[in-house]
């Protein structure tokens, strides 16, 4: 079984390249999980992978609420090998220990992890943007190469984490994390340029966690009821670059996985 979130794609493509490698058809999104009741039976043996972007060098918050509400069911004495393959521009800091930490209240232990570096996507700081053309094809080759090896490694029950964690990893996740949770995860800077939204309602329809009013002919709004992610899957597929995050995304880049 396989858990993920996704939002400009790069966790998506992961997660179901994971599932033509392993061979496991069980794979499911996050965002629409939320809107049942997160119960899943799980076979015996089964093993249970979670595919996740990191978002201010820990799990996403979407992520992290999914596996508070998540009820493994299963055989009393079935050990469920687990993995996780986590997707980042860069490094990952400390965020396979907040992962361990929360999938551990579920009686469930981190087995692997993985991380690939994947195109860049996060433009909401003033030195962020999105890698070239050429960087990101060469990410998602290399990616590739490194997600069959992971398969293999999976496949066979290894206990394997290789993962990036970078420089300073406690400082990156503990305290610029902090203040990216607390300051940067918000629906509150974006706007829309009016004279170039053309009122095409793709910006609501690709939002994961359905935080923007519109649709095809309105003009869209944010909701601002703390369900924002952040995760500027609106701003990138604007096909008019009519979405803009305060001033930081002013002349950057585009990218969602094709």
């Amino acid at each position: 079984m396989i858990f993920y979130f996704s939002a400009t794609g790069n966790s998506r493509w992961a997660a179901n390249k994971l599932s033509q490698l392993l061979h496991d058809t069980n794979i499911i999104s996050i965002p629409a999980a939320l809107k049942g009741d997160c119960r899943y039976r799980v076979s015996e043996d089964e093993p249970i992978g979670f595919v996740f972007p990191v978002h201010g060098w820990r799990p996403p918050k979407i992520v992290r609420d999914f596996i508070e509400r998540l009820q493994i069911i299963s055989e009393e004495k079935s050990f469920h090998y687990t993995y996780s393959v986590i997707t980042a521009g860069d490094d990952i800091g400390m965020t396979v220990n907040y992962l361990q930490k929360d999938i551990s209240r579920k009686g469930l232990t981190l087995d692997s992890a993985f991380s690939l570096i994947m195109p860049e996507s996060y433009v909401g700081l003033p030195f962020m943007d999105v890698d070239t053309k050429e960087t990101a094809n060469r990410k998602k080759r290399e990616a590739l190469k490194q997600l069959v090896a992971a398969a293999e490694s999976i496949s066979s029950h290894q206990n394997i984490f290789h993962v990036k964690r970078g420089r300073c990893p406690r400082l990156k996740s503990h305290v610029i994390g902090w203040f990216f949770v607390k300051q940067l995860i918000t629906d509150k800077r974006f706007w829309v340029d009016k004279d170039k939204c053309v009122k095409c309602g793709i910006c609501a329809n690709v939002c994961p966690v359905d935080d923007i009013q519109g649709g095809h002919g309105k003009m869209p709004t944010w909701l601002h009821n703390q369900a924002c992610l952040t995760c500027f899957n609106c701003y990138h597929h604007c096909p008019h670059h009519a979405i803009e995050f305060g001033r930081f995304t002013k002349n950057k880049g585009q990218y969602y996985f094709t």
